[in-house]
């Protein structure tokens, strides 16, 4: 780690301690990682801030084990487990064993008061949004319900990412202009260069080639690339609302859905809150490299506490709609047309992930080919 480079991300020392020490996995931050005064290393419970331990030497003064926020710093990264803190001796040991959870996210009964639980989670997203500072701050805004909400509290600029025939791009303009903001919205129409060019740069953040994570990552780098040559260091956005809300197609369809092993739907929910630190690391790595920090007001603690009380049908109503508590939520912030819109993943609305393929497909990488776009990334690394 540099050596100006703060010991801890995303909370004082003081309040991560005292949640370390009360094992409090929701104390009322929005995440947290780094070093402790004490010398252990800490993640919080949902990994919203990544954090890396060099597995094979130490590196500092002191004999602990090198660690950092980025890969980057380390010659061999392992990132630190979410909920997990590590000690700063037996420098060479295995980071997964050696690692200690102390961090559980709470599983509490849900709601039985359907009107009681949409007002708790309006309350929460009001508070979140509210700490939020528009100085420095743009927002990653794509027409759906989740980045709609994090732009209402925000007097900055709304960077929508696409190509120009993308739904995307459409769905924001629709979105913006329902929403009052038209004037703010600034649209970054893709051509396919700036995927040539961008995939080395999110490949090396990130650490990863798959074609999923980098078709995800994209958007999200390119978006904060113009943003932060716009002037702006900081970079909202409204990650983690599909997977705290029922977000997912295969969260609606449980149990029948083979990709997730639960039951019902607050269960399959539940499941894929565990996906999160994954998801996050990347993002967060992504958004980093391209110049600014990034702000995720909706996976703040005042929000995952009321988001994991939700039932199940909050999360997906009887008509399968998704989301269905933030969208009840969502109409004190955005218009109805805006609350209530379905929305692509952003690697299918942005149409980054059709342009990739057909990059790949043009390169010589066909469709034949096992995981051919991820042959195309590893291929432009290379080059």
């Amino acid at each position: 780690m540099a050596a100006d480079e703060p010991e801890l991300r995303g909370a004082p020392a003081g309040a991560v301690a005292r949640a370390v020490e009360r094992g409090e996995a929701l104390s009322g931050t929005a995440g947290f990682a780094g070093r402790l005064p004490d010398g252990r290393l800490v993640r919080d419970a949902l990994g919203r801030q990544p954090v890396f331990v060099e597995t094979a030497e130490s590196s500092t003064e002191r004999g602990d084990r090198a660690w950092g926020f980025s890969p980057d710093d380390l010659a061999g990264p392992e990132p630190l487990p979410a909920g997990h803190v590590l000690a700063p001796d037996d420098p060479d040991g295995d980071v997964g064993t050696d690692a200690e959870r102390v961090l559980s996210l709470p599983d509490p009964a849900p709601t039985t008061n359907d009107r009681e639980a949409v007002a708790a989670l309006r309350d929460a997203l009001r508070g979140s949004l509210d700490a939020v500072e528009s100085a420095g701050t743009a927002v990653a805004f794509s027409g759906g319900v989740d980045s709609a909400i994090v732009a209402s509290a925000l007097d900055a600029p709304l960077y929508v990412v696409g190509f120009p025939d993308s739904h995307d791009v459409a769905a924001a303009r629709e979105a913006a202009r329902l929403m009052g903001r038209a004037a703010d919205l600034r649209a970054v129409e893709l051509e396919p260069a700036d995927l040539e060019r961008a995939v080395p740069e999110v490949a090396a953040a990130t650490g990863r080639t798959n074609a999923m994570d980098v078709q995800i990552a994209l958007p999200l780098y390119l978006a904060a690339e113009r943003a932060a040559a716009d002037g702006f260091d900081r970079l909202a956005v409204g990650q983690g609302a599909d997977e705290l809300f029922g977000g997912y197609a295969k969260v609606a369809r449980a149990p029948e859905d083979p990709r997730v092993e639960a039951e019902t739907v607050r269960g399959a929910a539940r499941e894929l809150l565990g996906t999160l630190p994954d998801q996050l690391e990347r993002d967060v790595l992504a958004l980093r490299r391209a110049g600014v920090e990034p702000v995720a007001p909706l996976l703040d603690d005042r929000v995952v506490r009321a988001a994991i009380r939700l039932p199940g049908d909050l999360l997906v109503d009887e008509r399968g709609e998704r989301k269905k508590a933030l969208r009840l939520a969502a109409r004190e912030f955005v218009p109805d047309g805006v609350a209530f819109r379905e929305k692509k993943a952003v690697q299918y609305g942005s149409l980054v992930a059709r342009e990739l393929d057909r990059l790949a497909r043009q390169a010589g990488f066909k469709r034949r080919m096992d995981d051919h776009v991820s042959r195309y990334v590893e291929s432009l690394i290379e080059g």
